[in-house]
């Protein structure tokens, strides 16, 4: 999942200028504290993209091309005329039709990365959430997918289902001999 976010930052409140301060690396913020920044994000975008991409399409591409796709998607959804474009990490060279610029630690130098990891997380984790239920011997509600011990100890116990990928390089793949 990946997203990107056009701050307005001339029609921000006081309120949500104090918020957006406190943007940063939101992979070292709890998932609550994510929450709480979400309606402060949203207030201050002028617009917001989102791009998912299936497991299907994460294991035929590379997650890596994937992610490069997506973000370049969500880019060109939210780019104006004047404004840059920034991207967490690395150029997205063909996968984006904008010009953009590369910040390495992007979530913590830019408030516009930050606030788009900010979105991508929330969104992810709420949808793992809604899907829970579906899966619950998996524990989603939880790690949200994230690869924890308990997780890893489910996949061993019931196999995989729809929602991971084949390609993922995990030990407990290696044990089903399902990440090759």
């Amino acid at each position: 999942m990946a997203a990107g976010v056009l701050i307005d930052y001339e029609s921000l409140s006081m309120r949500d200028r104090r918020a957006l301060g406190q943007l940063d690396d939101s992979k070292q913020r709890s998932g609550e504290d994510r929450e709480q920044l979400y309606p402060a994000v949203l207030r201050a975008a002028a617009s917001v993209a989102v791009t998912v991409r299936c497991v299907g399409g994460i294991d035929s591409r590379g997650l890596h091309i994937t992610n490069m796709q997506a973000l370049g998607r969500c880019l060109e959804r939210v780019a104006v005329p004047g404004a840059t474009c920034l991207s967490d990490g690395f150029r997205l060279g063909d996968h984006c039709r904008v010009e953009h610029e590369a910040v390495v630690d992007g979530d913590a130098r830019s408030a516009a990365i930050a606030a788009a990891s900010v979105i991508a997380k929330v969104t992810r984790d709420r949808y793992m959430h809604r899907i829970a239920a579906e899966h619950s011997e998996f524990g989603f509600e939880g790690n949200v997918g994230y690869s924890t011990p308990e997780h890893r100890a489910a996949i061993l116990a019931n196999g995989p289902c729809s929602l991971h990928r084949r390609s993922f390089q995990s030990i407990a793949y290696s044990q089903l001999s399902l990440g090759q």
